[in-house]
């Protein structure tokens, strides 16, 4: 049985994530913060784990915690937005740290634990990106904490694949989606974007490693 993990899948695309691995077929590892999240995770038929990715004993016990499993497929979707700015409003120090740690800090923790679980399988790790990291296709600087930290965490996925010759490692960017961070009147569902994250993780080639992607495949500028 194919396994799947799944880090921040309390709500919107990491839930929707966890269940559609799991009615897949396949064992789905998910981690969430509250309680309720953990036993909604349970009832799913998913294994809950709780995980709080800022905080640093709780990275260190989910390396415990994973420590012989083998791993087919593993995103990191963990994320907030910050401060919702239009133009050059700079952030406080708490917003700044707030999102810059769950963002990229947290990545820069987890990654290199979640790695070698998914070399073991010669599988896929994502991370979770944004059409609004890319630099080459930045129209607007709305919410420009928040692209800092995607291009960031870009930035980090981009060194785990240079660091692996058995995991496919990308950034995936989901779409506008209709999620609390996506709002209401986004683009498409979360089902729509998560169908689409599972198929694309399951085409991707080696030569896909390092590569910046939309739910759909298609291929981001950085």
């Amino acid at each position: 049985m194919p396994v799947a993990l799944i880090i921040g899948a309390s709500r919107g695309i990491g839930h929707e994530l966890a269940l559609q691995y799991k009615a897949a077929g396949w064992r789905v590892i998910a981690t969430a913060r509250k309680e309720e999240d953990l036993a909604a995770l349970q009832s799913a038929g998913c294994e809950a784990l709780s995980l709080d990715v800022t905080n640093l004993n709780d990275c260190t016990g989910l390396g415990r915690h994973l420590n012989d499993e083998k791993l087919d497929v593993a995103i990191l979707n963990a994320g907030v937005f910050g401060p919702r700015t239009d133009g050059l409003t700079a952030p406080d120090q708490q917003q700044f740290d707030a999102v810059m740690h769950t963002n990229v800090w947290a990545a820069m923790r987890i990654l290199p634990i979640v790695l070698p679980l998914v070399e073991k399988t010669r599988g896929r790790l994502a991370v979770l990106s944004s059409s609004m990291a890319s630099i080459g296709e930045r129209s607007n600087p709305a919410g420009w904490l928040y692209r800092a930290s995607k291009t960031a965490l870009n930035s980090v996925l981009k060194d785990v694949s240079l660091s692996t010759e058995k995991a496919i490692c990308v950034a995936m960017d989901p779409g506008w989606v209709q999620t609390d961070m996506g709002g209401s009147g986004a683009e498409i569902t979360v089902d729509v974007s998560v169908a689409g994250i599972r198929q694309t993780l399951a085409a991707l080639k080696p030569a896909d490693n390092g590569k910046y992607l939309e739910y759909t495949g298609a291929e981001h500028g950085w």
